[in-house]
């Protein structure tokens, strides 16, 4: 089967979760991404639980379908190799702290001269430029220093982390459609770029309406729980064995809801005639909806909104979501693959759904330079060459 990416090469030198995000998901849509790791290391999150025969399903679910490879890049013979890979590449990623590839003779203007054409996609705390450039980061850093903590919880509570790695996740997003973009445009000048990506920034960009309320209204947004600044009903609500979220995003929507509860009334209150009312008296209006909520159990209340025409979901929890017909059975975000090592066991999917060349898990995540001597092969060095680098840590 045709891949949307299978004519781009990809060196991933990237590590841990924002890097690996990116050269996945450039994976899983067919480039040819070769991952790149310290010689008798490996990235750092080889290490992380969970743990399954002695392989990090951490790095098992962020680097299936690449290519693993070993190399000292401080080494001569590293150096070396590593220029005659850009020669041949599309895209180098890399993840380290700014000045990282410069000080190795490894950085964008370096492999420019080398290859034109090639992208270099960088993705740090803080970016490659700034008073904060030198800092390092990882993803609590992004989340706090971007504000989305101090907007997350509850106001009773302290400023709140979100359960994933939204920092990183943002990052690696962010830098795989700038290094896409970058790849359409070299295309068309025969020129690359550096895309250079921060945590903090792909944060901030996320905030979308909270940057707004403070920049027009000189409002610091805080912590509100489980509603939206923009509307009301759009919030939590228990029911008799769990809790739902209700999301009447418009003045119809609310309609529908009011009938729905049985109280028409509501929809001619001078409290909650239109959204803004609504958004300003939510402690008000909450009560009233959750004391018609808690009179059903959850399943079935979702299924009497969602009948009615009111966007409304069950608080999955992860066991939830994993055996949810749609998201893991049609849509199939949970896959299972064949670690030669871990034995079966499952990967988060592919979340871009494309009709002719779809995005797939093909091969699971790399043991560690398992494919040295096929990609270095391929550049011309002998089994002997190879066996000397091996011998002396090069590769």
């Amino acid at each position: 089967m045709e891949k949307t990416l299978e004519h781009v090469t990809v060196l991933d030198l990237t590590r841990v979760l924002a890097g690996p995000f990116c050269g996945m998901m450039l994976a899983d849509m067919g480039a040819n991404v070769i991952k790149i790791e310290a010689v008798g290391k490996g990235d750092d999150s080889r290490q992380y639980a969970p743990m399954v025969n002695g392989e990090s399903c951490y790095y098992m679910n962020l680097n299936r379908n690449k290519k693993g490879v070993t190399l000292n890049l401080k080494a001569p013979e590293g150096k070396e190799a590593f220029l005659k890979m850009v020669k041949k590449a599309d895209v180098v990623l890399e993840n380290f702290r700014p000045g990282v590839m410069e000080r190795l003779g490894l950085g964008y203007e370096t492999l420019k001269g080398v290859n034109p054409k090639i992208v270099y996609g960088c993705v740090s705390g803080f970016g490659h430029y700034g008073p904060y450039s030198s800092r390092g980061g990882y993803d609590i850093i992004g989340q706090a220093m971007s504000g989305l903590m101090s907007t997350t919880g509850w106001p009773n509570t302290g400023p709140t982390r979100t359960g994933t790695a939204m920092a990183d996740v943002l990052g690696g997003l962010s830098v795989c459609i700038g290094v896409l973009a970058a790849l359409l445009n070299a295309r068309e000048t025969g020129l690359g770029q550096k895309v250079d990506v921060a945590l903090v920034d792909s944060a901030v960009a996320s905030l979308e309406i909270i940057n707004q309320i403070y920049l027009a209204t000189g409002r610091i947004p805080e912590r509100i729980g489980n509603r939206y600044e923009s509307c009301y009903p759009y919030d939590s609500f228990l029911c008799a064995d769990g809790e739902l979220v209700i999301a009447c995003g418009n003045d119809s929507l609310f309609v529908k809801l009011a009938h729905l509860m049985g109280q028409p009334e509501l929809i001619t209150d001078a409290r909650f005639d239109c959204n803004p009312k609504r958004v300003e008296n939510h402690a008000l209006l909450k009560p009233i909806v959750e004391e018609w909520t808690k009179q059903y159990p959850r399943d079935e209340l979702v299924n009497l909104i969602l009948d009615a025409g009111i966007p409304a979901a069950p608080i999955n929890t992860i066991a939830d979501t994993t055996k949810d017909p749609h998201i893991a059975g049609a849509r199939e975000m949970f896959v299972e693959v064949d670690h030669p090592v871990a034995g079966k066991m499952k990967l988060t999917g592919c979340h871009i759904k494309m009709s002719r060349t779809p995005s797939t898990i093909r091969t699971p995540a790399p043991l560690l330079g398992q494919d040295n001597d096929e990609v270095y092969g391929a550049l011309g060095y002998s089994a002997q060459e190879l066996a000397d680098m091996r011998q002396r840590g090069v590769i």
